[in-house]
Formats: structure tokens, sequence, C-alpha cells
């Protein structure tokens, strides 16, 4: 059999790992193995962090929604049945936007909501 060297594909290896590494703090940028490390542990952080990104964004629309229904005297999850029974479909990052940028249509969401059987007591204001 041939004899194989594996020097040219291993050094290209460990530069593109080092190169990944770049800007981490001490070894972890210089040395391969702790470099090699570092760069495969980001990997896994990135990825679960992509999807654990848009649970975080939920939670976030939640808050801001809940913040502005309490506003007009009314509950979250009140609103969104109320929503729900009325038979309106709007997500909850159309909703949070609303809240935030366009108060007086959130206000008429709030009314429809409010109007469903669902959510008797609330306050008007």
């Amino acid at each position: 059999m041939a004899r194989v060297k594996r020097a040219v594909h291993a050094k290209k290896h460990h530069r593109a790992i080092l190169e990944q590494a770049q800007g981490y703090y001490g070894n972890k940028s210089r040395s391969f193995r702790a470099a090699n490390e570092q760069v495969m542990h980001s990997l896994q952080y990135a990825y679960r962090d992509r999807r654990a990104r848009k649970g975080d964004f939920r939670q976030l629309w939640i808050q801001r929604i809940n913040a502005a229904c309490r506003v007009h005297g009314m509950s979250y999850s009140r609103f969104i049945a109320g929503l729900r029974e009325a038979g309106v479909e709007v997500d909850r990052k159309v909703l949070a936007d609303m809240a935030v940028r366009d108060p007086a249509a959130f206000a008429a969401l709030v009314r429809v909501a409010s109007a469903s059987p669902v959510a008797p007591e609330v306050a008007s204001s």
C-alpha cells in the first residue's frame, strides 16, 4: 500500500479551527487542543440558542401584551381567549408590536376581546 502523509490536511484543519477561535481568551485562541474544544462547545451553544431564541421572543411578546392589557383592565389570558372566541387570528408578535406602536388599535382589539362571552368582568377605560 502507498504511504499516506497527513501533514498538509492536518495543518489545514488546525488553521481552520484556530481561525474560528480568534478572539477567544488565552490558550483557547492559540493552542489547537484548547481551541478545538472551545469551538466545538461554541457551535453546540449556537445550535441550542438558535432554538431557545424563539421561546425567549415569545416570552417577551407575552409580557408586552400582558402589560398593555393590564392598562385596559384585562388579563392576558382573558384577552387571548376573547380574541380566539371572536375569531381574530393575530399572532403574538404582531399583538406585541401593536401594543407598543399603535395603542389605539390595541385598545380596539381589547374591546373586541371584552365583547366576547369568555371575558365578562372588564372595566371599561
